[in-house]
């Protein structure tokens, strides 16, 4: 989903043995195999998705019995759970018979990643939190450089560097975790070194909402740098605040079909707890300098916040996080949140209906959908206004920013 992710994930499951590399760069010819294939009532991530696996299997070299697509699934009522199952059925009716479709579940929390047993899981969820970790230093980050693109070389190295450790051959997932820690260090004072003027006041935007369409630079017109042009500087909600929901979603699951004493019960709860252990390790190094940037403990804070609102228990999916992130995003000081959503997406249509709610009880807090279809808009001019209204917000406000040392060393 994004350009971290699939890099690093692709890289970690080379260390196991698997040629896993991330689908190229979306492009225009994306969208018109995604288009070509489709009914054109599916969500922009259907078609790009798609468009890109059928961009590989345009390569001269390619071959069906040699060839998986990863692509996940879920349950419930978001077309997201059916695009799994429209591969296979487009794989069949071009006679790609022997083409397999690796789809884990957010049901049992994407347990079926356990290619090669456990490590396997552990591999993958800390090339998705050091993925995380360096998009948010670019965010922090590219809105006060002083040399443009050095932000995007330093990314780009730091991918590279990161996934040299992931998809080394042979190594335990501990022995992993202490060289990438060690990695992001190196991560850390590199961005600390690089030449910046941390100037305080841009207006800090959240970004929320489906997940692909957020995380997708494609997708969205790569918001952020837009946002960044017109002044301001972005929050974007991560990948792992996904994976954390759907570990609470199957322990809750397990917790009503088969009780509190069931062995699955206590495997769901031994895995959540290594993987915070994992991340806290990962993070720990960085403390520092997340100052004012620190994301929630857990989902429950999360829960906590958007229950007037959308009731976890009967709101499943990602409405209830970006709900609950956005009044998060005011508390730590944010000017605005933008919710980005693919066009018709159920969970961006039920945000909107609550929107309003949250606005008022936060001091009127500037909160815009935007949704996308992959057709060519023009959104520069609403973003601007939209800044403009954070600006103002500003003014008002009840939460200010908490910012890292840094800013006052400039």
């Amino acid at each position: 989903m994004s350009d971290a992710g699939a890099r690093l994930t692709a890289a970690g499951l080379r260390s196991l043995g698997i040629n896993a590399q991330p689908t190229p760069k979306s492009d225009g010819r994306t969208l018109e195999l995604g288009g070509l294939n489709s009914s054109g009532e599916e969500c922009l991530p259907h078609k790009i998705t798609l468009g890109d696996f059928l961009r590989i299997a345009e390569s001269p070299d390619f071959d069906p019995a040699k060839t998986a697509f990863f692509m996940p699934t879920a349950h419930g009522p978001c077309r997201f759970g059916q695009y799994a199952p429209y591969i296979r059925k487009m794989a069949a009716e071009k006679g790609w018979d022997d083409l397999l479709i690796l789809s884990p579940s957010s049901r049992n929390g994407y347990d079926g990643v356990n290619l090669h047993g456990a490590d396997s899981q552990l591999i993958m969820w800390m090339a998705l939190v050091v993925g995380d970790l360096v998009t948010r230093f670019v965010l922090k980050t590219r809105p006060y450089e002083t040399t443009p693109g050095s932000v995007d070389d330093l990314y780009e190295e730091t991918i590279d560097r990161f996934a040299a450790i992931l998809e080394t051959v042979g190594e335990t997932p501990k022995a992993k975790l202490r060289r990438l820690v060690e990695e992001v260090i190196r991560m850390r004072d590199r961005f600390r070194a690089l030449p910046a003027r941390y100037v305080k006041g841009r207006p800090l935007i959240g970004l929320v909402g489906e997940i692909f369409c957020r995380q997708n630079t494609f997708s969205n017109d790569d918001m952020a740098r837009q946002i960044e042009e017109l002044g301001g500087e972005c929050w974007l909600s991560d990948i792992a605040e996904w994976v954390w929901y759907a570990n609470w979603y199957q322990e809750t699951d397990i917790r009503r079909n088969s009780g509190l004493l069931s062995l699955d019960y206590a495997a769901a709860k031994v895995k959540t707890h290594t993987q915070h252990e994992y991340e806290r390790t990962l993070l720990a190094p960085v403390d520092e300098d997340v100052v004012g940037y620190e994301e929630p403990p857990n989902v429950r804070e999360l829960f906590k916040r958007a229950r007037p609102y959308l009731p976890e228990e009967g709101c499943i999916g990602e409405m209830v996080l970006s709900v609950g992130k956005t009044i998060y995003l005011a508390e730590k000081g944010a000017s605005g949140v933008i919710d980005i959503s693919p066009f018709t997406c159920m969970n961006g249509v039920i945000c909107e209906g609550v929107y309003p709610a949250v606005s008022d009880d936060h001091d009127e807090l500037p909160i815009r959908v935007c949704y996308f279809d992959g057709v060519n808009t023009n959104i520069s001019q609403d973003l601007e206004i939209f800044l403009d209204l954070a600006r103002t917000y500003q003014g008002r406000s009840r939460w200010k920013r908490t910012y890292p040392a840094y800013f006052d060393e400039h």
